[in-house]
């Protein structure tokens, strides 16, 4: 089926769905109102977005190099780093650092999403658990993340409470408080979490001069995730790279700031495996942390983007997700518009990048050109200019009859 085609399909399903319409209504209004409210109360923020632009500006600039001093420091740090070309070799990457009949703990990486990592791992039989308690409800759904930040943003707590009784035979009576399914779930994952033989993250940022992997998380599973397994693989694509350890912990301020969860709970720092220096100040890897660090930077079409005045503007992209909370679109389709894993304005730019203008082009049909898009993005990428290219692309390919 056509993605458009396949895409309107999925919307007009979702119109009528008064649930799906009330809880992605509810989450909207309140991301809405609080990221102008910390952007107020903390005015720096917005210079801080200003210098991640600068930042990530100069690492497109010359990626290679960026991505070539991150992998040496990676090394230099005790991590193995992999570079793939693009998701088949990711998944075959990761793949042959799991093995086959492992117990795996994800974080919510949408680099992951991209791969279809958990379902290739879980097919080759492993037995693979999301963590992070949104993205866990999604995997129980059998769906896709609804947003970069909040993949369940659309389900409402009654939703939550079948699913968690269906799905996971948790006991979960009608009028059970969040609270307390929060509670229940913490106790099934807690299991997982210390049986695991693997823990899988993303990354929001990577160091190149430091080889530094920095993540932020409020729910605190990314660091049982990266800390409790023996073996700590994190999958990121090559954009993720900046400078300096420090350029990391903008990146990390920036997006959680922008989402409006700031302060975040916890930045996770991860400078290889775990270390000590308690006999004679003398550095030791393999401490309480896990024994190995994989870090596997994906391109799957990025550097091939840096040659198109449009769509390299987009890897400059932190995923905050502000873009969908004002989107008005996505507002009504969440990320059913967008492409099979990324959503909303800048999903559809992600879809062009990592699997083609030609699937993309159409989906920037259902884009109304309203620009709010552009106006909240902290590293001010032009997102409305890039879906009227992507649609003019279109009306080309239509027109010659391709």
């Amino acid at each position: 089926m056509d993605p458009l085609e396949r895409a309107l399909r999925d919307i007009e399903r979702a119109l009528g769905d008064e649930a799906f319409q009330e809880g992605v209504k509810r989450a909207a209004r309140h991301a809405e109102e609080r990221v102008p409210h910390i952007l107020e109360e903390h005015p720096y923020l917005r210079e801080l977005a200003r210098e991640v632009r600068r930042v990530k500006e100069e690492v497109l600039s010359n990626l290679d190099h960026y991505i070539e001093e991150a992998m040496e420091s990676l090394g230099r740090m005790g991590a193995r780093a992999y570079l793939a070309g693009d998701a088949s070799e990711a998944r075959e990457i990761v793949a042959g650092i799991v093995g086959t009949g492992k117990t795996v703990v994800l974080s919510k990486s949408m680099t992951a999403e991209e791969l279809g990592l958990r379902e290739y791992l879980e097919s080759l039989g492993n037995e693979v658990w999301e963590t992070d308690l949104g993205q866990l409800l999604i995997q129980l759904e059998g769906g896709k993340p609804m947003h970069s930040v909040a993949p369940a943003v659309h389900l409402t707590r009654e939703r939550v409470a079948a699913l968690l009784r269906e799905k996971l035979g948790l006991r979960v009576p009608p009028g059970t408080s969040p609270e307390e399914m929060v509670r229940l779930v913490r106790g099934f994952l807690r299991e997982k979490f210390t049986s695991a033989d693997v823990g899988i993250s993303g990354a929001n940022a990577i160091a190149a001069e430091t080889g530094s992997i920095v993540l932020v998380e409020n729910e605190g599973n990314i660091r049982l995730v990266t800390g409790l397994p023996p073996v700590h693989i994190a999958v990121a694509g090559v954009e993720k790279i900046v400078p300096t350890l420090l350029d990391a912990l903008k990146v990390a301020i920036v997006q959680a700031a922008y989402d409006g969860l700031y302060p975040p709970n916890y930045i996770n720092v991860i400078s290889g495996p775990s270390a000590t220096a308690d006999i004679e100040h003398k550095r030791v890897r393999g401490a309480h942390g896990p024994l190995e660090v994989h870090v596997v930077l994906v391109d799957n079409g990025r550097r091939a983007a840096l040659r198109d005045p449009l769509l390299s503007e987009q890897l400059r992209c932190i995923r905050c997700g502000r873009c969908q909370w004002e989107c008005p679109v996505w507002q009504h389709t969440a990320n059913l518009w967008g492409g099979p894993s990324y959503g909303g304005p800048m999903g559809v730019v992600w879809t062009a990048i990592t699997r083609g203008v030609e699937e993309a082009s159409g989906l920037a049909l259902l884009c109304l050109g309203c620009a709010r898009c552009d106006y909240v993005c902290p590293v001010e990428i032009p997102i409305s200019r890039i879906l009227r290219s992507l649609k003019a692309r279109y009306s080309k390919r239509i027109t010659r009859g391709v």
